[in-house]
């Protein structure tokens, strides 16, 4: 779907800021570093992903194109943690899996339910204390899912990629 963008492209601002989260990392978790799952979503690829879940509701999961996604600014980032050998952390589920196990605003009662454990659970968290320490606002239905900036600000002030 993303034909010439074979590498994760960010915004300036945002590749700036995700520099500050890995400098953060090997101060505070020297063990752990940052992978980049996915990054720069161009617009055409925002509707193809759109149009593709037509009638479900997994939709969901995506910002509708009319309004669109902070991925397709550049200001947005899936991302996980790979420890020193470049394995990922267990964070419970797999990247882009579209359910429940995934939202971070359910880890408790995921937790009580025993559908996460809670090494997935801190897994998670220091992903988000440390992506939050640095200025990325997280979501309640992705784990691996970070924006840079207010999304109304990035709208209004960055150029979306078509």
């Amino acid at each position: 779907m993303y034909d010439g963008y074979d590498c994760a492209w960010l915004h300036r601002d945002a590749a700036n800021a995700l520099t500050k989260v890995a400098a953060d990392l090997r101060t505070t978790r020297p063990q752990l570093r940052l992978l980049v799952l996915d990054a720069l979503r161009p617009q055409r690829v925002q509707e193809l992903m759109w149009n593709s879940l037509e009638g479900t509701d997994l939709r969901k999961y995506l910002a509708s194109p009319d309004r669109g996604s902070i991925h397709s600014f550049g200001m947005a980032v899936d991302i996980t943690l790979i420890d020193a050998q470049g394995r990922e952390l267990d964070m419970g589920t797999p990247f882009d899996d579209l359910s429940e196990r995934s939202h971070p605003a359910l880890e408790s009662e995921l937790l009580q339910r025993g559908e996460l454990t809670s090494e997935q659970i801190a897994n998670r968290q220091i992903l988000r204390d440390v992506m939050l320490a640095n200025g990325w606002q997280g979501i309640s239905t992705e784990w691996w899912h970070f924006d840079c900036g207010d999304r109304i600000v990035v709208r209004q002030n960055y150029t979306r990629i078509l």
